[in-house]
């Protein structure tokens, strides 16, 4: 049975598949990990959709990476 983006619980570990989508529930998961700031830009979605295997892990440490806390 394919992953559900919109209702199946993500965790750290959870690959990103071929069926992924940027859904609400994936948003949340971003935002609990990312803190309010968290978006979804252009660039951000196309490393996303590069083809490299990814987990929801490596989205979070990508985003902090791209997106430092202003001092």
């Amino acid at each position: 049975m394919p992953f559900d983006w919109h209702a199946d619980p993500i965790t750290l570990e959870t690959p990103l598949t071929k069926s992924y989508r940027n859904t609400q529930n994936v948003r949340r998961f971003l935002t609990s990990h990312c803190g309010p700031e968290f978006h979804f830009d252009r660039p951000f979605m196309a490393w996303i959709k590069n083809g490299t295997p990814k987990t929801m892990r490596d989205l979070v440490q990508e985003w902090q990476r791209r997106n430092p806390p202003k001092a």
